[in-house]
């Protein structure tokens, strides 16, 4: 007869697969143009990235292509956000530039700006139309699944206010609250990410792929205050 597994060996199984997964989504993240990238830009690209208006009414004036791809599929509206060249954004946005376009990882520039933690050019980006409600990266997630995987609290309760779906499962089983407690530190920021989600109506009862709720979760990494507040919201 197998001798019983040990409460220990037990819970470095589930954390050794908790890592394996976080290192799965870091390896995955969006990756910003690179500064040999960059330096190549030309057109309306380079402007986009520089930030500069008066070459981006050149390129636009001449009906420059605001839907061009560079090799990693960005648009110049990516690069923008990347580059946190707000002003380009509202410039390439009138001139038609898609919101919801995405490159190669299936980021959109709301996610990219949420996984910057850039709540600024994710205002702009929201007051001039985009969408928190697309399902994106090649995890079938939400920019509010990213920003809860990373705590991003203050970028959580703009996509909450712009209606981003709060349970949305990604194809890892996980929902944002998920993400907040077993790819979170239990710290400042990923205990308001929760509380957020909470007060907004998350539903604390959907589990991951093994049946387990971010209740169960949280108690079992010792996240003490994160159990506090899901049993307040009556989380089982």
């Amino acid at each position: 007869m197998r001798p019983p597994v040990s409460r220990a060996r037990a819970l470095r199984t589930v954390l050794i697969g908790w890592l394996g997964s976080a290192l799965a989504v870091a390896a995955a993240a969006q990756v910003a143009p690179g500064s040999e990238q960059s330096a190549a830009y030309s057109g309306l690209f380079a402007a986009a990235q520089r930030g500069d208006g008066a070459a981006l009414a050149t390129a636009l004036a001449a009906k420059a292509d605001v839907g061009a791809r560079d090799p990693q599929g960005r648009t110049p509206l990516h690069v923008a956000t990347f580059a946190r060249q707000r002003e380009a954004i509202r410039a390439l946005v009138r001139a038609g530039a898609d919101l919801g376009a995405m490159e190669n990882d299936r980021y959109d520039a709301v996610t990219i700006a949420a996984v910057a933690d850039d709540e600024e050019t994710l205002r702009v980006l929201l007051s001039l139309g985009a969408s928190a409600k697309l399902v994106t990266s090649r995890y079938d997630g939400t920019a509010l699944i990213a920003a809860a995987h990373l705590g991003h609290d203050g970028v959580v309760r703009q996509l909450i206010a712009a209606g981003a779906p709060l349970d949305h499962v990604n194809n890892l089983h996980w929902t944002a609250l998920i993400e907040a407690v077993v790819l979170g530190d239990g710290g400042s920021r990923h205990v308001a990410t929760l509380r957020a989600l909470l007060a907004a109506g998350a539903n604390p009862q959907l589990t991951d792929r093994e049946g387990r709720t971010p209740l169960q979760l949280a108690r079992s990494r010792g996240y003490a205050e994160m159990v506090r507040w899901l049993e307040q919201a009556g989380a089982k």
